[in-house]
C-alpha cells in the first residue's frame, strides 16, 4: 500500500487513512489506485467486519489533484481543450479509479463509515456520500465543485447525492455548488452525525469500532436491502426483504442473539 493511503486492520475493524494533508489530500494516480485497493481488499476479508475511512491533516479530501490532471492533459495533447476522445489517461481516471472505489464502497457487504474531518469536495464528498454513515467535524465543509471545473458529477455523486437530500436539492448543489457548512450538511441529512472537531477521530472509531462488533450478516442485509429498494417496488422488495431476512436468520449471530436474550445477557457476535 502506498504511503498516501494507510490502512490497519484491528479486531474486525479496517481503518483507511487518506494521507496527504500537505495537498488537503487531493487525489493524484498513487493515491486512487491505493485506495481502490485498500477498499477492496477491505470488502474480501473475511476479519473485516467494517470499515473507517478518514484523513490525516486539516482536511477530508478536495477530489482530483488538478495539477497532476493538467499535466497529463498537456502530455496527452500538447495542452487544454483537446477533444474528449484524444484525452486518453486523463480522462479515464473515473472508470479505472472513482468508478471501482465508490463501488467497493457502496457494494462491500459490511458497513463504511465516513470520518469526516475536514472540507470534502468533489470526488472526496463523493465517496462520503457513498459510505453508509458519516460523522463529521463541526468545523467540515462539503461542495460538489464539479461544474467550477466544467465537469459533470462523478463518483457516484449523481446517484448518491439525491438519495440523501432529494432530487431538487441535489440539482441546486451540482449546479450551483457553494460551501455547505457541518450544521447545514447535518439539517440536509448529509451527516449522520456531528461532533466537535476536536472529538471526531475517537467519535468515528467509536461508531466504526461498534458497527465491527455488531451483526455483520445483518447490517449486509440492511445495506442490500437499502440498495435494492431504491430502483424496485414494494412488491419486489418486500419479497428482496423476505429472502435477505432468511439468510439472517440462518446466521450464527443471530442464534447467539437468541440465546443471550433468553439468558438476560449481552450478546457477543462473531459477524458469521
Amino acid at each position: 500500500m502506498a504511503d498516501t493511503v494507510l490502512y490497519e486492520v484491528s479486531d474486525g475493524l479496517a481503518t483507511i487513512t487518506l494521507n496527504r494533508p500537505e495537498v488537503m489530500n487531493s487525489l493524484n494516480v498513487d493515491t486512487k489506485v491505493a485506495l481502490r485497493d485498500a477498499l477492496q481488499a477491505a470488502g474480501a476479508d473475511p476479519a473485516v467486519r467494517a470499515v473507517l475511512l478518514t484523513a490525516n491533516g486539516t482536511a477530508f479530501c478536495v477530489g482530483q489533484d488538478l495539477k497532476e490532471h493538467v499535466g497529463f492533459l498537456q502530455e496527452e495533447g500538447g495542452g487544454l481543450g483537446v477533444p474528449p476522445a484524444e484525452r486518453g489517461g486523463a480522462m479515464s481516471t473515473v472508470r479505472e479509479h472513482y468508478n471501482p472505489i465508490v463501488t467497493a464502497i457502496a457494494t462491500m457487504p459490511k458497513p463504511v463509515v465516513a470520518g469526516v474531518n475536514g472540507v470534502a469536495a468533489g470526488a472526496g464528498a463523493g465517496f462520503a456520500f457513498a459510505c453508509d454513515y458519516r460523522v463529521v467535524a463541526d468545523t467540515a465543509a462539503f461542495n460538489t465543485s464539479f461544474v467550477g471545473v466544467a465537469l459533470t458529477a462523478d463518483s457516484g455523486a449523481s446517484w448518491t447525492l439525491p438519495r440523501l437530500v432529494g432530487r431538487s436539492r441535489a440539482a441546486d448543489l451540482l449546479l450551483f455548488p457553494r460551501k455547505i457548512g457541518a450544521r447545514e450538511a447535518y439539517e440536509l441529512g448529509i451527516a449522520n452525525r456531528l461532533v466537535p472537531a476536536g472529538e471526531l477521530a475517537a467519535e468515528a472509531a467509536s461508531v466504526a469500532r461498534r458497527l465491527a462488533e455488531g451483526p455483520t450478516v445483518a447490517y449486509a442485509a440492511i445495506k442490500a436491502s437499502l440498495a435494492y429498494a431504491e430502483g424496485h417496488s414494494l412488491a419486489d422488495t418486500l419479497a428482496k426483504e423476505d429472502e435477505l431476512q432468511t439468510a439472517a436468520g440462518a446466521s450464527e449471530d443471530h442464534r447467539i442473539a437468541v440465546e443471550a436474550f433468553l439468558k438476560k445477557e449481552k450478546p457477543r457476535f462473531l459477524g458469521r
